[in-house]
């Protein structure tokens, strides 16, 4: 992104906008409500172009190249936005096939190696037992490991995750995230984006950090330099302090001492 902005109706949601992504390194986008996260993903997914900037997502450029569907099959997009958007008869093996055809539904007919690619991510990621249960019944952790199998049908290239973690418990969060880790171990692993707006979500194997604020970058580099205790200060204009223990951050606010 290139002195990207985007305006929806009257109000500007991103401001200038710079932020390049290399292949071999995992960012964090963090920031808090409001700061314009979803829309910023909403340009890398290619359902908003910018009003002024320049995209260029995975080689290609918004407003030169062709841009749409096959570009979103290359682009792996785990949120529990997307819960709400299947239909109510879906089983959990109709959402992951979904996945190949970067669809909500399933409007085409499988191959038998699309069923099988199908078959198995669901047993990779534990969700096996659960193939045949209407999407709708299952837990949140759950979902999220259906959606994380869809994500991956097309062997992407790039992996968003968009707070994937709300709604699930600690055991289930962390459940979650050890499956985020295993899957960067994998060969021909994607280049993932993570987002959210807890700092002890922050694994070890993102080694970026972009901080957004107000729509704009407030700060981006080495995640130890963001997610320190005078940068993450003054970004949230509270004195905070962060203790990195087993590889993740832990935030709190500093109590004034009275005396």
């Amino acid at each position: 992104m290139e002195d990207v902005s985007l305006i929806r109706g009257e109000k500007w949601i991103l401001q200038q906008i710079n932020w390049t992504i290399h292949k071999g390194d995992n960012w964090v986008l963090f920031g808090l409500n409001g700061a314009g996260k979803t829309a910023l993903l909403n340009v890398l997914n290619a359902y908003y172009f910018p009003t002024k900037g320049k995209v260029s997502v995975l080689g290609k450029e918004f407003g030169k190249d062709p841009i749409g569907g096959e570009l979103r099959k290359q682009i792996g997009f785990v949120s529990s936005s997307l819960q709400q958007k299947f239909h109510p008869g879906d089983n959990s093996f109709e959402v992951v096939l979904s996945g190949a055809y970067a669809s909500i539904g399933l409007y085409e007919t499988p191959t038998d190696n699309i069923r099988e690619k199908a078959i198995t991510l669901l047993k990779e990621l534990g969700c096996i037992q659960y193939a045949n249960r209407n999407y709708e019944t299952l837990s949140q952790g759950e979902k999220q490991r259906v959606l994380i199998a869809r994500s991956l049908m097309n062997n992407p290239s790039l992996l968003i995750l968009d707070e994937p973690t709300n709604g699930l418990d600690f055991i289930a969060r962390e459940q979650f995230l050890e499956t985020i880790e295993e899957i960067s171990t994998k060969e021909e692993a994607p280049t993932m984006i993570y987002v959210t707006h807890h700092v002890e979500e922050i694994l070890p194997i993102f080694n970026k950090t972009l901080l957004l604020k107000e729509g704009q970058v407030f700060s981006a580099g080495e995640t130890n330099e963001m997610i320190s205790s005078s940068n993450l200060s003054h970004f949230l204009n509270m004195d905070v302090e962060v203790i990195w223990k087993n590889g993740r951050p832990l935030v709190s606010k500093r109590r004034a001492i009275k005396i």
